[in-house]
């Protein structure tokens, strides 16, 4: 077995309320252990576990990244609304970026050095994930290459 936590140490490794593991275990999502006074108490692996974590596989130390990108100086407004739209994307959905890239230049030029450097990073197996607003954003032709 593995480390025991009452419910409000629990809580806080799950990033959530007490009264919300309480709700949980009424209603079975994830079931708490009792006491012999009928407290409640989690044992760490099962909330690894719910957590999807797996201490058994090596962790993926690859980046996620966010990439904005517009064509003009003129439109840097549009640069931090896809920026802005991006943060609350991800953190909607509970995931971290490592890195925010904001690029200026036109989608059909190959050449802009952060976009390479991305392309480098891909290639050496260092990114994980890439969040886009757009696939253009990225990209004008081969996306999906």
């Amino acid at each position: 077995m593995s480390r025991i936590m009452y419910l409000k140490e629990a809580a806080a490794y799950l990033g959530k309320a007490p009264f919300t593991l309480q709700s949980w275990d009424r209603a079975g999502k994830l079931k708490a252990h009792r006491t012999a006074n009928n407290r409640r108490f989690y044992y760490q692996s099962e909330l690894d576990q719910y957590l999807g974590l797996d201490h058994n596989e090596p962790i993926d130390k690859r980046k996620i990244v966010a990439y904005a990108r517009v064509s003009s100086n003129g439109q840097k407004d549009d640069l931090k609304d896809q920026v802005a739209f991006l943060r609350q994307f991800l953190n909607a959905r509970g995931i971290i970026a490592d890195e925010y890239i904001s690029d200026i230049g036109s989608g059909l030029n190959y050449k802009r050095p952060k976009w390479l450097k991305l392309i480098k990073d891909i290639d050496a197996n260092q990114i994980k994930e890439i969040y886009v607003t757009y696939e253009d954003r990225f990209i004008r032709f081969g996306f999906k290459f």
